[in-house]
């Protein structure tokens, strides 16, 4: 029976390029294939690596947008606004 192509993630430096969410279903979908165990050696090898590099993608969104919260907690706290407290 003949193997079913998936969407290959993006090599390593096109990973770069990718935002965060399309970073994570990239990362997702080769974990899946990964998982398998369909792979040639070199293959999984080559897929490892595009999932690091994927991963270090996630976590500088991440860290960015944890940034850009903490900013605007501080901003808001020195405007001297109080939190918004949903149902009030």
């Amino acid at each position: 029976m003949p193997k079913q192509k998936t969407d290959a993630p993006p090599p390593p430096a096109e990973a770069d390029t990718l935002d965060f969410e399309q970073a994570l279903a990239a990362l997702e979908l080769l974990v899946a294939e990964l998982e398998s165990g369909n792979q040639p050696l070199e293959q999984a090898l080559a897929s490892f690596e595009r999932g690091v590099a994927l991963t270090r993608r996630c976590q500088a969104a991440l860290r960015a947008a944890e940034q850009k919260v903490e900013i605007l907690s501080r901003d808001t706290d020195e405007a001297g606004l109080e939190p918004f407290e949903p149902g009030e």
